[in-house]
């Protein structure tokens, strides 16, 4: 078989045994949609400060699940690889034609279609609780693309934890860093009404608040094309990082196989 059939087979197989794991599918669905109801409801008075874009809060804080289920997708991903790397599996790969691309490529199209997933889900029940929209539907296809992206980009974070260490531990230990960036970013409250000054710094510097703005903007401006480029070019930035990094690392743990 070519390299391409190969990979695409390994994608069918990461794609299926992610939706064969309810566990990951639950938190990554369902914790972030429980998130979602607590913050719109103990938040919803900071829509009276001045210059809050949005009188929802709802709205505004629409665009966190997107991140959380991404954070949640990372962690899916790397315990995948490190789970083929302690089983053997990955060692089998090395005796195939797959390219390293094509086998990293479909060992990450389990979290490409989880993040799809997620974001349709996430849509729907923020559109069916009241939630504004304010791109329209043309910017549902832009959300989506957005959505993705992140994902993947956390997802190759996922994946180079795996190859690196070979442990599903090591990549589960990884995640509580990465739930911290989201904390430590605009997810709360736009950053310009942030009022200390180490936590409004360390938000503006964060990628993650980049992510943040650019799905809000879709959801409560319509469309600026500032803070989308910015957030599609923070997304691919993460994502170009992480795949190069796992590519590194897949060398060496095949090499070491």
């Amino acid at each position: 078989m070519s390299s391409l059939a190969n990979a695409g087979l390994l994608a069918t197989r990461s794609v299926n045994r992610t939706l064969r794991q309810p566990a990951n599918l639950v938190f990554s669905f369902v914790f972030p949609m429980i998130l979602l109801a607590v913050n719109a409801a103990g938040l919803d008075s900071a829509t009276k400060l001045p210059n809050f874009p949005t009188d929802s809060y709802l709205t505004f804080a629409l665009a966190v699940p997107f991140i959380q289920g991404a954070l949640f997708a990372s962690n899916s991903a790397g315990t995948n690889i490190a789970e083929d790397i302690e089983t053997g599996f990955l060692s089998r790969l090395s005796l195939t034609p797959l390219t390293r691309g094509g086998l990293l490529m479909g060992q990450l199209a389990g979290v490409v279609a989880l993040g799809l997933g997620q974001a349709c889900v996430f849509l729907a029940v923020g559109e069916a609780a009241g939630a504004g929209f304010a791109a329209g539907p043309l910017g549902v296809p832009v959300l989506l693309a957005l959505s993705v992206l992140v994902t993947l980009g956390f997802g190759s974070i996922g994946a180079f934890a795996a190859l690196r260490t070979g442990s599903g531990e090591a990549v589960q230990g990884l995640f509580p860093l990465l739930f911290v960036l989201l904390f430590l970013s605009s997810n709360a409250l736009p950053r310009d009404l942030i009022e200390t000054d180490w936590f409004r710094t360390i938000a503006t510097y964060n990628p993650v608040s980049y992510l943040l703005e650019a799905i809000r903007s879709l959801l409560i401006t319509g469309w600026d094309a500032k803070a989308l480029a910015l957030g599609f070019g923070c997304a691919g930035g993460i994502a170009v990082i992480g795949i190069a990094a796992s590519s590194r690392a897949l060398k060496s743990r095949m090499l070491r196989t």
